[in-house]
């Protein structure tokens, strides 16, 4: 088997939408019904995809709002992003795209993979961007998520020129 790959991976979103219950659930396999917010976790897990190895590094961020300062950590040797928003709150809806434009100014242009429904698959369709809707209560497709997440990470990386790094959103 070839060697581990290592990616850094940010999980984004307004303020109590389930960042912190969706990275437990992948990384711990339970879900936290408790809130207590978030300051900056990171959590390692070692994951297989397509029979390459990799080991992982989830940055679970404090909640964001359309205000707040979109820290310049976040943004340092990041593979990929996970843009997070709860189907209940239409504010976290709109925060998302204030993150998401805030990433662009950070980081230039990425590709996209978006998480929700209907209004979730609008905005990730004007993104051109695929969606998967995910529950980290119920256990629906957390694994999925951060999955998808290294496939659409290499997938830009094959196409990537020698020394250029690529970044990829969900």
């Amino acid at each position: 088997m070839p060697q581990p790959k290592s990616r850094k991976i940010a999980v984004l979103g307004y303020r109590s939408v389930g960042k912190s219950s969706l990275t437990i659930q992948f990384v711990e396999g339970q879900f936290v019904d408790s809130y207590d917010p978030t300051i900056e976790n990171t959590f390692t897990k070692m994951m297989t995809v397509n029979g390459q190895e990799y080991n992982l590094q989830l940055v679970d961020t404090a909640g964001q709002d359309e205000y707040s300062i979109f820290p310049q950590s976040y943004t340092i040797d990041v593979d990929g992003y996970i843009l997070i928003y709860s189907v209940t709150s239409y504010k976290s809806f709109e925060v998302v795209r204030v993150i998401h434009e805030k990433l662009l100014d950070m980081v230039g242009n990425v590709q996209y993979v978006v998480i929700s429904f209907e209004e979730g698959k609008a905005l990730a369709e004007s993104w051109n961007a695929a969606f998967l809707e995910s529950s980290a209560k119920e256990n629906q497709t957390a694994v999925e998520v951060f999955r998808r997440m290294i496939l659409e990470v290499e997938k830009m990386e094959a196409g990537q020129p020698q020394g250029r790094t690529p970044c990829s959103m969900m």
